[in-house]
């Protein structure tokens, strides 16, 4: 027996993918990272930015995000510990150095994976949206935590797609651009850009 009612998900698949398919942050970063590393990156930053939904997920579940929603304090803890961080991925985008004509920059994906888990993490406003979202597809006369990981996973499943077809795309385009030296000067700014502007973004995100 599935934790979550037959009909209940099939109501909820098209609505996952609807939010999927809107452009935020996590489809924004592995647009970034396809541009700068190529399409190996942009699934590795893909990966780790599903992972760590899950992982809000299951704090969600397990009433951890009710907490953070309850506590403002430790809701800007976690929002300015992710500024910091985009911060840092910025300047080290500037910092990195140049790519080979020809070649785009490479990263170890384990390194991109832990990036894009962290900045999934730092993002406060993830676990609050989780909060309002998930649970209008539970059933209270049933275990909680089990429909969660289980609409978690079917949601975490939509952006695995949408992400790695946009961060493909972007590694194609970002492959081509690095024929030229200075164009490939120019993903480095990109990518240092996209960090920067998320840490703008989230900066200045209203808690409510």
């Amino acid at each position: 027996m599935l934790p979550v009612d037959t009909l209940t998900l099939l109501s909820f698949i098209p609505a996952g993918l609807a939010l999927n398919l809107t452009p935020g942050a996590d489809m924004v970063f592995c647009l970034g990272q396809g541009l700068r590393g190529g399409p190996k990156a942009a699934m590795a930053a893909n990966f780790g930015i599903a992972a760590g939904g899950m992982v809000q997920v299951l704090l969600a579940g397990l009433g951890l995000g009710a907490l953070v929603a309850a506590h403002p304090w430790s809701f800007e803890a976690i929002r300015w510990a992710g500024v910091a961080y985009l911060l840092w991925l910025a300047v080290q985008s500037l910092r990195g150095g140049l790519p080979a004509p020809g070649e785009v920059a490479v990263a170890r994906p384990l390194v991109i994976f832990r990036q894009a888990f962290m900045v999934n993490i730092l993002n406060p406003k993830v676990i609050l949206f989780i909060l309002a979202f998930l649970p209008q597809f539970v059933d209270p006369s049933r275990p909680v935590l089990p429909q969660f990981l289980t609409l978690g996973a079917v949601f975490s499943l939509g952006g695995l797609i949408v992400n790695g077809v946009v961060g493909g795309m972007a590694g194609g385009i970002g492959r081509r651009l690095a024929q030229s030296q200075g164009l490939a000067r120019w993903l480095g700014r990109i990518s240092a850009g996209i960090f920067a502007g998320l840490a703008i973004r989230l900066a200045l995100m209203q808690r409510g």
